[in-house]
């Protein structure tokens, strides 16, 4: 059993608060997923694809920098991403997993996340367009960052339920 609390997101509730409430209930089951594992079992993935849970830590982490810290304030990348040669590998948040400790690996996360719900702050204008943007793209709003936020945990916490139950049978986290 898991020692991440998660919270489940109220069935009525204003649109921010749905919004966060589930992006939260998100971020909580990656991390029960990989609660407890050690750092063979972080890095062993399920076959044939080469993902893992060390790497999904690692990649949520980046993806919680790129959107909030770089594409809606406009801001440099944070370490460890602001030195990192993504021409050289365009997957190196997942490669690099490999080399992190579990400690390291989930702390990561926690820190962006936190990082994330700063920029954020208690009432985020949802209409806020973000400061960076694709050449000959309208700027994403907070709204559309929170839904594609929820979207991408979302879909990453299935892969993390098939990679967790092939680790160790574990399917009630």
């Amino acid at each position: 059993m898991s020692t991440i609390a998660r919270t489940e997101p109220p069935f009525a509730a204003d649109e921010t608060t749905m919004l966060r409430s589930f992006l939260d209930y998100f971020r909580a089951t990656v991390l029960r997923q990989a609660d407890g594992l050690d750092a063979d079992q972080l890095a062993r993935p399920l076959a044939p694809s080469t993902m893992t849970l060390g790497g999904m830590l690692k990649h949520l982490a980046f993806v919680e920098d790129w959107w909030f810290n770089v594409t809606l304030l406009g801001d440099d990348p944070a370490p460890p991403w602001d030195t990192v040669d993504w021409e050289a590998d365009g997957d190196w948040d997942w490669h690099s997993a490999a080399d992190d400790t579990p400690e390291q690996l989930r702390g990561l996360l926690r820190e962006a996340i936190g990082r994330s719900e700063q920029i954020l702050g208690t009432a985020p204008d949802l209409d806020r367009a973000a400061v960076r943007h694709r050449p000959g793209r309208s700027p994403v709003t907070v709204r559309w960052i929170l839904v594609h936020m929820i979207e991408e945990y979302a879909r990453h916490c299935g892969h993390a339920d098939l990679i967790r139950e092939s680790i160790d049978g574990a399917t009630d986290l």
